[in-house]
């Protein structure tokens, strides 16, 4: 089992016990089903639009939940360092095409989320979408990318970016074969 997803589970579970709020209270809250907590919670399955709505309704910060040692100091990411991050993909949830590295998880008190993110899906894969309250900027690093917002569509070459208002339900996906880019996610709290 992957260590990020049993230690954010851990921390989603161990946050919700100590504020008291039952699974039937923060499923209301998310829009998730028990099912979806309980899993997130055991450690079994985590994507970043859960987490998200999981943050806002619990009142914490994203990066709560993906923190490994926390630093006020100025956090640097070298390039050979990127994929040592939290990293997790969902295998039982929409988004498992996406790998997400994070590239800020030692900074304290951060409320927005750099990630580096991989993107492996066929050309045959349909849009995953998801929607959560916030900011979202990408940047494309390599390959090309399609992003689904609302009913348009917007293509990313290499070099290329949009930010948009992540409300908007909105999904991404590979043009031709893997891509990589820069995502920087505002959640607020």
């Amino acid at each position: 089992m992957n260590e990020t997803l049993t230690t954010a589970g851990a921390k989603v579970k161990s946050i919700r016990e100590i504020k008291s709020i039952s699974l039937e209270t923060l499923a209301g809250r998310t829009g998730l089903s028990i099912e979806q907590l309980e899993t997130i919670e055991s450690g079994n399955s985590l994507s970043l639009s859960p987490l998200i709505k999981i943050a806002r309704a619990l009142g914490v910060r994203l990066g709560t939940f993906l923190d490994d040692v926390e630093s006020d100091d100025p956090v640097v990411c070298h390039k050979n360092e990127q994929y040592k991050g939290v990293r997790f993909i969902s295998t039982k949830d929409t988004q498992n095409h996406l790998g997400y590295y994070s590239l800020a998880r030692k900074k304290a008190g951060r409320y927005m989320e750099p990630f580096f993110i991989e993107i492996n899906n066929s050309e045959d894969d349909d849009f995953k979408f998801s929607s959560h309250e916030g900011e979202e900027f990408l940047y494309c690093l390599e390959g090309s990318v399609e992003i689904a917002y609302g009913q348009k569509h917007y293509t990313l070459e290499q070099g290329d970016s949009i930010y948009y208002d992540s409300i908007v339900d909105h999904g991404i996906k590979s043009v031709m074969g893997a891509a990589k880019i820069l995502a920087v996610i505002y959640a607020p709290a």
